[in-house]
């Protein structure tokens, strides 16, 4: 960049950039990046009506207790309503568990296995065969023919018969 620089204060920019075969737009790029100024990162002020320490503590408790222990907030909410007694709201109850990793999913999930993407390998021959179907070109235009074809994958290296057994060697194969 600094060629085309020095040659654009005789000959111009549109010139130099020309001559040494360098997009204008990439010149112009290079000598004044275009800088952002910085955003402010948002303070999030925590609401008002947020329940405070010993609040969250109290409801934590009464979640805990014998009688809450096996029921979900829904029933909790509905039970103390029952008593003339507000915590907080139902979804205020399960933020509170999620904060101490308390909630979980309480169906049976399916997990899932890790596919392994099947592999061919070969380390002496015949060991693995494998068919492949694949189009010849006939003898004029638009006719192929399709034929199948034994495949033998090649080890990954060459394969030294000795003494009845074989050992591999892990040379690499010229290409």
């Amino acid at each position: 960049m600094s060629a085309v620089t020095e040659l654009a204060v005789t000959v111009g920019a549109q010139a130099a950039c020309g001559a040494l075969a360098i997009p204008r737009a990439s010149y112009y790029r290079r000598r004044k990046p275009y800088r952002t100024p910085p955003r402010p990162v948002p303070v999030r002020v925590p609401s008002p009506r947020a329940l405070s320490a010993p609040e969250r503590q109290v409801v934590l408790d009464t979640l805990h207790t014998e009688r809450f222990q096996d029921r979900s907030p829904g029933h909790v909410v509905a039970a103390l309503l029952s008593e003339a007694t507000w915590l907080c709201s139902e979804r205020t109850m399960y933020r509170i568990l999620a904060a101490y990793g308390e909630t979980q999913e309480r169906r049976r999930q399916r997990q899932h296995p890790v596919y392994v993407k099947p592999q061919l390998r070969a380390v002496a021959p015949n060991q693995v065969w494998t068919r492949d179907y694949t189009k010849v070109r006939g003898p004029a235009r638009g006719i192929w023919f399709l034929g199948p074809w034994r495949v033998v994958p090649a080890p990954r290296w060459p394969v030294i018969f000795c003494e009845r057994r074989w050992t591999s060697t892990r040379w690499r194969q010229a290409p």
